[in-house]
């Protein structure tokens, strides 16, 4: 999806002039809207882009966090269930160390 009109090139756009052709100050009135409008969308799409960005970081940070941290039980846990999740938490925090 590229972008054809720049708010420079609309500024600069000339057309042709006609015996029965358009008002040109109402054409160069419209074409400065239009323009301000460009301006506007190009400084909200940079805005949106860099929060997007830091949203998909913050979700690829808190996706990785997630992951480490091991379920908290359900009613349905048994014993073993339980100390083998403790077991997994403390070599991923102690790592070699608890065994030394």
């Amino acid at each position: 999806m590229d972008i054809k009109l720049t708010a420079d090139y609309i500024l600069e756009k000339e057309f042709k002039k006609s015996m029965k052709g358009y008002n040109v100050d109402e054409v160069d009135q419209f074409l400065d809207l239009i323009r301000e409008d460009y301006d506007t969308f190009t400084a909200k799409i940079a805005t949106l882009t860099e929060e997007n960005e830091r949203l998909k970081q913050e979700l690829t940070n808190s996706t990785r966090k997630s992951s480490v941290v091991a379920p908290p039980p359900t009613a349905n846990s048994t014993n073993f269930d339980i100390l083998k999740r403790l077991s997994n938490l403390e070599k991923h925090v102690f790592g070699s160390k608890l065994y030394e």
